[in-house]
């Protein structure tokens, strides 16, 4: 929280939202956040000069939370941020009010329902009150008035645990506490606070109209799904606990597991169908086999393998014999590396992004010393984050090393039990650190991490992942630091793996297997995930997985 350079300073935001759609409102206010020219007053303009910036540089998890004080209005969501700013503190709350006007908030009871609320927590270490002396054993008299830090955090979880996940050490000027010790001192625990992942709407809707011209187009919201708070006094789980599905649709003509089943437009929508009969929460579509030795597929090609398919979800035809009203809301995935076909299959209405190498780029050769390559997964990084920030998507990012069947040795993180899974948060997490931090980066509550079962790990690695992998995102120390992919909801992909093939063909009993036919190891593997507390599944095997997942939430329940 000290300045980064000179004339800048690090502050703290918290934004809240439970009026009309509220994801909407958050991302809205936080992109008019970074326009400062466009939103302040000539004379605050004047006051700042021409270089005045904000820049959103780090973001919290967002939370679904009871409303406090006056409870009878809607639940909201809160989440925080960490803005680079040279904006002088008074200029700043001016800014800030002016974004809730132009979102939508309009003059309501205190602590009342709002459409957007943004507050500064922090500016910097510095202690700020424009109230009179007279007027400082009282908060009834904030109107036009700055207290910072905000005179109310210590009592507000729906401000601490956002900030926790961002400055857990940072230490109130004030109360000389750092976040974790307020945190830890907090009278009582919200039970209904979840974390919340936002899914946006896509296409547009036809008579979706945007009155902010400055701003790149905010979507509507599509859903949302919830998930628990890892760490916390107690446990914070729902009464029925929902692990999400995802089927698996490769269009491809050589993926490992269903090459050349679904990759025309009839076999496709048939899966689709059976994929919604079943339950699913998302349909991930890839066009791009990522087995080891695949053949090469240029964009354009991966690009016509998937877009026709998204179409064709998105614009049944009501009058059609086979329309499916489901397929209008369904949330489709698309696994890809490339920001160009994540670009063209988001304009068509997919949800989200899946890719394999978290945003790096496909190179065989790990890890990259090649200049070459380097320059290229830089390129890949800027192309997806730049696509994925554009278009408000959520992301799946997957510990992979190039090749899925080489470089499996993680001997550098240690001997025995454990070195696999600091493997995977060490190494995903630096990438995830880039993703998210700086100018540019993405929401934190709009990514899901993938351990990566089946890449660049034996049958004990990916046997270890499996096992132990609620301490993948746990809350620890790793080599003095804390572990950066704490707190993140998991995707987890067990669905007919080579390593089952390998485990079933050991043994007395053992047997070659086809992967269609392992459909009860994927089964065990499938209950593991979801005792491990993974948010979403990824399977071929709809119907039977469904069941299985049906049970194993119930079970742990």
């Amino acid at each position: 929280m000290s300045a980064p350079s000179s004339g800048t300073l690090v502050a703290a935001l918290a934004l809240g939202s439970n009026l009309g759609d509220r994801f909407h409102n958050i991302e809205l206010a936080l992109r008019l956040l970074e326009l400062p020219k466009a939103n302040l007053s000539p004379e605050d303009l004047q006051q700042c000069g021409a270089d005045v910036y904000a820049t959103v540089v780090d973001t919290s998890f967002m939370y679904e939370t009871s409303p406090m004080y006056v409870t009878d209005q809607p639940s909201f969501i809160n989440c925080a941020c960490l803005i680079e700013t040279n904006i002088p503190p008074l200029v700043l709350l001016r800014l800030l009010k002016h974004i809730e006007t132009t979102v939508g908030r309009v003059p309501s009871v205190r602590n009342g329902p709002r459409a957007v609320d943004l507050d500064i927590v922090f500016y910097g270490t510095e202690v700020i009150d424009t109230r009179s002396p007279g007027d400082r054993n009282s908060l009834e008299n904030l109107l036009g008035e700055l207290v910072v830090p905000h005179p109310k955090v210590s009592e507000r979880e729906f401000v601490l645990r956002p900030l926790y996940d961002m400055i857990p050490d940072f230490v109130h000027p004030v109360f000389e506490k750092s976040i974790s010790e307020l945190v830890d001192a907090l009278p009582e625990e919200d039970p209904s606070m979840r974390r919340i992942l936002p899914f946006p709407r896509y296409p547009l809707p036809v008579d979706y109209s945007w009155t902010h011209p400055d701003v790149p187009i905010v979507p509507p919201t599509l859903t949302h799904w919830t998930y628990p708070i890892t760490k916390s006094k107690t446990p914070r789980y729902p009464t029925q606990r929902k692990t999400h599905l995802m089927s698996t649709l490769n269009a491809t003509p050589d993926s490992f597991s269903d090459g050349a089943v679904h990759n025309t437009l009839e076999t496709a929508m048939a899966y689709i169908h059976e994929s919604l009969d079943a339950g699913v929460s998302i349909i991930d579509i890839g066009g791009y086999s990522t087995r080891p030795g695949a053949v090469f597929v240029s964009t354009e090609e991966e690009t016509n393998r998937i877009v026709p398919i998204v179409t064709a979800i998105r614009g049944s035809d009501a009058s059609s014999l086979d329309f499916d009203a489901r397929s209008k809301e369904a949330l489709i995935s698309i696994d890809t590396f490339r920001w160009e076909v994540a670009r063209a299959s988001i304009l068509a209405g997919a949800n989200c992004i899946n890719d394999v190498y978290a945003f790096t780029g496909r190179e065989d050769v790990w890890p990259l010393v090649n200049a070459d390559s380097i320059q290229r997964s830089e390129e890949s990084m800027a192309g997806m984050k730049s696509v994925a920030r554009e278009f408000a998507v959520p992301v799946v990012l997957m510990h992979s090393r190039g090749d899925a069947g080489k470089n499996k040795d993680y001997s550098h993180y240690g001997a025995g039990p454990g070195a696999v899974i600091r493997g995977v948060q060490t190494e995903l997490g630096a990438k995830i650190e880039r993703v998210l931090k700086g100018k540019g980066g993405l929401r934190r509550w709009m990514v899901i991490v993938d351990p990566g079962i089946g890449f660049s790990k034996t049958v004990e690695g990916n046997l270890e992942v499996l096992r132990d992998g609620s301490t993948i995102v746990a809350d620890v120390q790793i080599d003095g630091k804390r572990n950066p992919l704490r707190g993140y909801p998991q995707l987890v992909g067990t669905s007919r793996k080579s390593f089952l093939g390998a485990i079933l063909a050991q043994g007395d009993r053992g047997r070659e297997t086809l992967p269609k036919e392992r459909v009860w190891a994927t089964a065990a593997a499938v209950v593991y995930a979801v005792q491990l507390g993974a948010l979403v599944v990824r399977v071929h095997d709809t119907r039977e997985m469904a069941d299985v997942v049906a049970v194993a939430d119930r079970l742990l329940s």
